[in-house]
């Protein structure tokens, strides 16, 4: 019998569709890749290509669309529409970066974009002033085949004494940060994938992956309280958020590359995720951001979502529990 969820997932965009191949139905790669080459040409990442200025930036800026304001930002919210928010969509869709013409885009982007001077001028790659944005920066740019190596080092540098990163670390914070520390993380092993690493970066991943599992994802050291109740709500795309889903995602995505087992700190984020699970054996989109974004990718807040729900499958998957839904929508 075939399984109603994965015939739903395998119906939405080519960018959820690969996934579903490579994580959950593990067919071969040639396959899969067949599929996600279609999200260059198809669907949301094809959209959001299209919008793309012919210098190769977004919006006309790196964080900002170019002519956006402190008014604009007070009335709207943080935009998702220029270079920066784009980029990790892309990569978080899964579109090719071996692709040809793909790498143009990208290499368009990385002569004309800068940041702008009160975040320190420099061109796209190189970063700007906050952790939490260049790991980001970097998971993008060694995602796409961008060298990377001095941000990387720099983040290395302001790494907390605790294991994280805190993007107020230049305000004076000396506490490390679940949201900064995610972004970074997830940076790092997009670094490590591409070129291996150096010594300081793989200690600096270990360290912040031991101050996440510490916390078994989600609680205060101190109390072993929930630090925020906005960890236990998903969303997609990512952006700067943190949340045990993402976080388990990301440690997936470590364990797999590392060839290691769960830890088994994770047990309470996983059993989190899987309680979440609605009836129908989807798991919803629990809040939206506000912002300007080029397009929707969801039905809208307390709406399945195929986003969300591809990833706590393949979180449980990777973790052994059972994905698939029964007759009486029930977890095996």
């Amino acid at each position: 019998m075939k399984d109603p969820i994965i015939e739903w997932l395998l119906a939405a965009d080519p960018s959820i569709r690969w996934q579903v191949q490579r994580d959950l139905l593990d067919l071969p790669e040639s396959e899969w890749q067949k599929e996600r080459s279609k999200v260059e040409f198809e669907g949301w990442g094809s959209k959001l290509l299209s919008y793309q200025d012919e210098d190769g930036q977004w919006a006309g800026g790196a964080f900002v669309p170019k002519g956006f304001t402190a008014a604009d930002w007070k009335a709207e919210g943080q935009p998702y529409t220029a270079t920066f928010s784009v980029l990790s969509e892309l990569r978080e869709m899964g579109l090719d970066p071996a692709s040809p013409t793909v790498q143009e885009r990208i290499q368009k982007l990385a002569v004309n974009c800068r940041w702008d001077q009160e975040n320190g001028g420099r061109v796209y790659f190189e970063g700007e002033t906050e952790e939490c944005i260049n790991g980001r920066v970097v998971a993008d740019g060694a995602y796409f085949g961008v060298d990377v190596s001095l941000l990387v080092e720099r983040l290395v540098g302001e790494q907390q004494t605790e294991g994280g990163w805190n993007c107020e670390r230049h305000h004076g914070s000396t506490r490390a940060s679940f949201d900064s520390t995610i972004n970074v993380l997830e940076g790092l092993l997009q670094f490590e994938k591409a070129t291996g690493g150096t010594p300081e970066s793989r200690a600096a991943r270990a360290a912040a992956q031991e101050f996440l599992l510490a916390r078994h994802l989600f609680k205060r050291l101190s109390t072993g309280e929930a630090a925020s109740a906005n960890f236990l709500q998903f969303s997609a795309p990512s952006r700067w958020r943190y949340s045990v889903l993402r976080a388990l995602d990301y440690f997936r995505d470590a364990s797999l590359f590392d060839a290691v087992r769960p830890d088994c700190r994770l047990r309470e984020a996983v059993d989190l995720v899987a309680g979440k699970r609605q009836l129908d054996g989807k798991w919803p989109l629990d809040f939206e951001l506000p912002g300007r974004t080029w397009l929707t990718t969801h039905e809208g807040a307390g709406m399945p979502s195929a986003a969300v729900t591809l990833r706590a499958l393949r979180v449980l998957k990777w973790f052994g529990l059972p994905v698939a839904v029964v007759a009486e929508n029930k977890l095996h």
